[in-house]
């Protein structure tokens, strides 16, 4: 188990996943080139540790997250998928009918316990403190040629909401303006723009602390969908098996991870905007200018030794498909507690999270597929899907091609097409209205006479079993047990 950055960086490297550059390598520009090419790799390329950043003495971490292998080693499970399995049981855990079941259940209410993080006196992020520090001493990037200056992109931003004092983590993108100031790239469905939206109402100045390389457990849930009033720090705390440890700021009042490499200290006035922007983003596109919010530095605290963790983000595939399929997997047990119909969700790197969204169900009943469609366009953050594809439960839809071929075999534009209008994620440029737009759902599922549909249904072609089996066998000695040339759709 690694309790920080630094032994998790350190695990990776006892596994051969990480790549060390001891050559002097420039923020500006070269380390997204690097970082690019390796995120293209097969299976998402090697994490890497720029040792000698140009101009600077403090080592540089990018990709950390950007493989299967990885994600699943910060987050201390062998796969996503037995992540999920694993929340799933704790949800579907019944109330004890007698003193039996209430003892099998004490070690569940330990490992709950264990979610709540706690305040420690000290930490290692204020091994070293400057209330007189800037941000020009941290080797921040400027990622792409037309981006409008440096980015801090990897930022775990901590506000609490000014009247319930409820705690929010969020990952905003933040432009360096001088050494003193950046922006705050709060889109308005995050968590953070609420408490400052609050602030404005108030009249009041927003405090925040921004954790850079904290553990990866933390990274993570900085980035999760959670469900609005439900503490990052808990699913944190569930992902590391213990309780993270937390450290009071020295400036503001907040309190930021005691295990973190870098933490800026600060806030934001009420009212005041600066011009943020153009960024290369995670749509393959440079985000517009735009006015956002202007973050003020009044402290920096670090380690004697601090890692700058990084990520960048681009043409996909790049290391945020692999938080995004963490997410995926992660919250699928979650969405099933509101539509226990879907068996299967997967949303492909090439459709940008939202744009694109595969989902398998257990079709029951007559527009059951639509049913889905709008459950999702109503539920947290599926609200932003662009596009939702429905198909019958034995469609493998983390098979995009077998989706295609299902979609063009199983779809009729005019009949299965359904439109609606609603909330857009911020970067969908395609809309007409910043945020608003329309979505589209596609009924892939087999038609039903009940559903009008009159002619014989086609049966897919399979081969029979045994002749399947047969078949397999002979294969594998041909192919040397290689999975190649098993076709679509065989699901022994």
């Amino acid at each position: 188990m690694h309790q920080d950055l630094k032994g998790f960086i350190d695990q990776i490297d006892r596994h051969g996943w990480l790549r060390r550059i001891g050559e002097p390598v420039n923020p500006e520009l070269e380390i997204t080139a690097v970082a690019d090419l390796a995120s293209k790799s097969a299976g998402g390329g090697p994490a890497l540790l720029f040792e000698q950043p140009t101009g600077f003495d403090m080592p540089v971490a990018v990709n950390l997250f950007g493989s299967l292998e990885r994600m699943c080693l910060a987050l201390n499970v062998p796969s996503l998928d037995a992540l999920g399995g694993e929340i799933e049981s704790l949800m579907t855990t019944h109330p004890p009918t007698g003193i039996l079941d209430a003892m099998r259940m004490l070690p569940l209410v330990g490992r709950l316990a264990d979610l709540v993080p706690k305040t420690v006196k000290d930490g290692p992020c204020q091994e070293v403190v400057q209330e007189d520090g800037t941000l020009d001493q941290l080797p921040i990037l400027k990622c792409w040629p037309e981006d409008g200056g440096r980015f801090i992109t990897f930022p775990l931003v901590f506000t609490k909401d000014p009247e319930s004092r409820m705690r929010n983590i969020g990952m905003y993108r933040m432009q360096v303006f001088d050494g003193r100031t950046t922006g705050m790239h709060w889109q308005r469905h995050k968590g953070g723009a609420q408490h400052y939206r609050s602030a404005e109402r108030l009249g009041t100045r927003l405090e925040v602390a921004v954790a850079l390389g904290a553990e990866p457990e933390l990274c993570y849930a900085a980035t999760a969908p959670m469900p609005e009033g439900l503490d990052e720090l808990l699913l944190a705390g569930f992902l590391a098996r213990r309780r993270i440890e937390l450290v009071k700021c020295r400036t503001v009042d907040l309190e930021v991870p005691a295990q973190a490499n870098i933490v800026l200290e600060g806030y934001v006035e009420p009212g005041e905007r600066r011009r943020e922007g153009p960024f290369g983003d995670h749509t393959g596109f440079y985000s517009l200018a735009d006015d956002f919010p202007v973050f003020h530095l009044t402290a920096i605290t670090m380690r004697r030794a601090p890692i700058y963790h990084t990520t960048i983000v681009g043409i996909p595939p790049m290391e945020d498909v692999y938080l995004g399929k963490a997410s995926e997997r992660i919250f699928l047990p979650l969405i099933r507690k509101t539509i226990p119909e879907i068996v299967d969700m997967h949303m492909p790197a090439e459709g940008i999270f939202h744009n694109l969204v595969l989902i398998s169900i257990d079709k029951r009943y007559p527009g059951h597929a639509r049913k889905i469609m709008n459950a999702c366009w109503g539920l947290g953050q599926l609200m932003f899907s662009k596009v939702v594809v429905v198909v019958d439960k034995d469609v493998n839809v983390q098979d995009v091609g077998e989706v295609a071929w299902v979609v063009g075999t199983h779809m009729d534009p005019e009949r299965d097409i359904q439109f609606t209008r609603g909330p857009m994620d911020d970067l969908e440029n395609a809309s007409d209205l910043p945020a608003y737009g329309s979505k589209m759902g596609i009924d892939a599922t087999r038609k039903w006479p009940s559903e009008g549909f009159t002619r014989e249904w086609p049966t897919r072609v399979v081969t029979s079993e045994a002749a399947g089996q047969r078949a397999l066998e002979i294969w594998s000695r041909i192919a040397g047990g290689s999975e190649q040339g098993r076709p679509r759709g065989d699901r022994r």
